[in-house]
């Protein structure tokens, strides 16, 4: 939201973060076996060179990405992004305060800081969270780690670095920790920095640069029967390109606090957290890949907290009570551009005020009813309050856009100055009350193999773009929509809120010897008033269909999603001259579609199918991976979605440990294949610099050679 800022200019480390000393722990990940939840978690040495974004490490849990900028593409669970997925950071509700979500709540957290995390898809438990339909993920840094001396002292501290040729990338990982047996002190930065892409052609992808650095300091404390744990956070990202969006981000800057308190009881466990994260958020344009002058800024906060009271009914069987308050609060405007006819002379108040309140509570009942079967059942019930102030355009005159040539004619752009005056007129507080049940059940049908039914009911209230966004322009539409679509959006404060109806059954076939094992999963969700959008009118004033784009409003209809993934895990081969031979495979497949006209939903990823071959030989791990992408031809006409072809991508992976130190050599796109993104939306920046060939779709990363080195102490 600042006017043609200069990327050269912006510092790499902020004053802030010069202030944050500290230490942390090593952390590293190892897979767990759970049917519906995926987690990963532990501590170990030598192995931090999981840096920059969190995506290729929910990749391998089932998590698909919408792309947006190198470090806040948006998670897909289930063929559904955006909100409908559920992210906490350290069981935090981070929102996304941007009209196009360039700030998710995963955008705040680097791969390097994450102890833990969990991804659950569909059948979430009513305690994960609430206000989400896809499902939950979880991820997690606080992991507090103490010693055996009564003296606080160095504990143990680690230095990544690596390094991409396809976009220059350089990343820095840097954690440290002092500890006693009562007391904890943890520090975890990282710093990445990385210039446009070059694609399989080997020709540059605009406007996909970016730089950004993460700080976090810890500090714990514990006696027999509690812990504390506060941590401070601080984010500054001074650009990041954003080449499916027509603005960039120019700055990012926030703070965090998160408290975090837990009690054991006597029959039982007690758990409350406090949480705080502001932000001030800005976009507009920094590099000559991708010119404009226009600012748009926000302001927001999140407020909430969490209590939760676990008590043990008796050996087999417990009830989870919890009890959730939700504050979030944004303003968001554009000011106005001193000497310009169409975008001044005031601010362009696009949200006042705005205001997102949920307080819940939730109960919960888990049983092992016997050897065989296990239970979880639960309740939630959560109210939504909504509301926004007065909004205003950036004149009273003209529309934004003035008059647009369409056909050789002239034509008049809707007047934002009225429908600010009939949005002004509105009863704009609105509130939801949502009901979430779930009922998993677990039957061990023997000693090898085991079935699992899940039944849910979740629901999502709209955000407060998808209700408040009121500009109707063509300019202002297209700078509200999180898709990469190229399209503009129009809010609609009515909306009712998403009921999904959500049933998956999951087999897993464990072989006798434990050389490998099978997951079957099947699911399908029937959702009522999915929040869609339908054309209001054509944005295109060429005649050129290829530069067709739409302004659409978002309304509430049905749809159905549904489908099936299969992994497959096997231990291969064993040898003294070749090691340990492991293969993982995965295949999935995913359909969504609108009740009302049978049109596919927009950006469900097609057939895919992922093979790993990994060795592990001495100090040596070894992968190779092969990755094939259907072609997409179910697409959404509606927001003149691309259709794709499809592709295969060969990686290679290999990894050396000596004591303390660890050198990883990577091949991405091993045949530095050209591909289209079937999830990456539009590129407006390719379009804005050569508008002949129309809404190209986003081309991914051609071959990249990767070098990496983790040093522990």
């Amino acid at each position: 939201m600042v006017n043609n800022k200069s990327s050269q200019s912006k510092y790499l480390i902020s004053p802030v973060a010069l202030l944050i000393s500290a230490v942390l722990s090593p952390v590293s990940f190892a897979e767990d076996d759970s049917l519906e939840v995926i987690e990963v978690q532990g501590h170990s040495q030598n192995k931090h060179l999981a840096l920059g974004s969190s995506d290729s490490l929910l990749s391998n849990s089932g998590v698909d990405f919408s792309a947006a900028g190198g470090v806040s593409n948006l998670p897909i669970l289930n063929g559904m992004m955006g909100d409908r997925v559920k992210v906490l950071i350290d069981g935090a509700d981070v929102t996304a305060a941007c009209a196009n979500q360039m700030n998710p709540p995963l955008s705040y957290i680097s791969a390097n800081q994450i102890s833990s995390y969990s991804v659950v898809a569909g059948i979430s438990p009513v305690s994960a969270g609430g206000d989400n339909i896809a499902g939950v993920i979880n991820v997690n840094s606080i992991s507090p780690l103490y010693s055996n001396s009564g003296e606080l002292a160095w504990h143990s501290g680690y230095l990544s670095g690596r390094y991409s040729s396809v976009d220059n990338g350089r990343a820095i990982g840097v954690g440290a920790r002092l500890a006693s047996d009562t007391t904890s002190f943890n520090y975890q930065g990282s710093f990445t920095d990385a210039d446009s892409y070059d694609d399989g052609n080997g020709d540059l992808v605009l406007d996909t640069l970016y730089r950004a650095q993460n700080h976090s300091i810890t500090a714990a404390v514990r006696d027999e029967v509690q812990q504390l744990v506060v941590k401070l956070t601080h984010q500054k990202i001074p650009y990041q390109g954003f080449a499916n969006q027509y603005m960039d981000m120019v700055d990012n800057t926030s703070f965090g606090v998160i408290a975090q308190y837990k009690r054991s009881l006597d029959d039982g466990e007690f758990e409350g957290q406090l949480n705080w994260h502001n932000v001030k958020h800005e976009m507009g344009f920094f590099t000559p890949e991708k010119m404009g002058m226009m600012p748009m800024e926000t302001d927001a906060e999140d407020v909430s907290y969490q209590f939760k009271w676990l008590l043990n009914l008796d050996h087999n069987s417990r009830l989870l009570l919890g009890h959730e308050y939700f504050d979030y609060q944004i303003d968001d405007w554009w000011p106005g551009i001193e000497g310009s006819m169409m975008m001044g002379p005031d601010d362009y108040v696009n949200i006042n005020q705005g205001k997102r309140q949920r307080i819940a509570v939730f109960a919960e009942y888990e049983n092992q009813l016997d050897s065989k079967w296990w239970l979880n059942a639960g309740i939630r019930v959560e109210n939504v309050r909504t509301d926004t102030g007065e909004v205003q355009p950036y004149n009273d005159g003209m529309s934004m856009g003035g008059m647009a040539s369409m056909s050789g004619m002239m034509a008049m752009e809707p007047s934002n100055a009225m429908a600010a005056k009939a949005f002004n007129m509105l009863d704009r507080e609105k509130t939801d009350t949502l009901t979430d049940a779930n009922l998993l059940v677990s039957y061990q049908i023997s000693n090898y193999d085991e079935l699992q039914i899940g039944l849910a009911r979740k629901n999502r209230a709209p955000n407060l773009y998808e209700r408040y966004s009121w500009g109707v322009s063509s300019m202002a539409t297209r700078m509200i929509g999180w898709y990469g679509d190229g399209n503009g959006y129009i809010g609609t404060p009515d909306l009712d809120a998403e009921t999904a109806h959500t049933v998956s059954v999951t087999y897993s076939k464990l072989e006798a010897n434990d050389n490998w094992r099978i997951n079957a999963n099947v699911w399908y969700t029937d959702v009522a008033d999915y929040i869609d959008a339908d054309p209001v009118r054509n944005l295109n004033t060429t005649g050129d269909v290829t530069q067709d784009r739409n302004a659409l409003q978002f309304t509430n209809v049905d749809a159905t999603l549904y489908g099936v993934k299969i992994d497959l895990l096997a231990n291969i081969y064993e040898s003294t001259e070749l090691g340990n031979l492991q293969l993982q495979a995965s295949i999935s497949n995913t359909r969504g579609t609108r009740d009302d006209t049978n049109q596919a939903l927009y950006q469900i990823k097609p057939l895919q199918t992922k093979f790993s071959l990994s060795q592990q030989i001495g100090n040596f791990e070894n992968t190779l991976t092969w990755e094939w992408v259907d072609s997409k031809t179910r697409v959404d006409n509606n927001r003149f979605e691309n259709q794709t072809d499809s592709y295969h991508l060969v990686n290679f992976t290999s990894k050396a440990t000596w004591d303390a130190v660890t050198f990883t050599f990577e091949v991405t796109n091993l045949l530095d294949e050209y591909y289209q993104q079937p999830l990456g939306g539009v590129s407006v920046a390719e379009y804005k610099m050569d508008n002949t060939n129309g809404f190209m779709q986003l081309a991914g990363q051609g071959r990249s050679v990767n070098l990496g080195v983790s040093y522990s102490f």
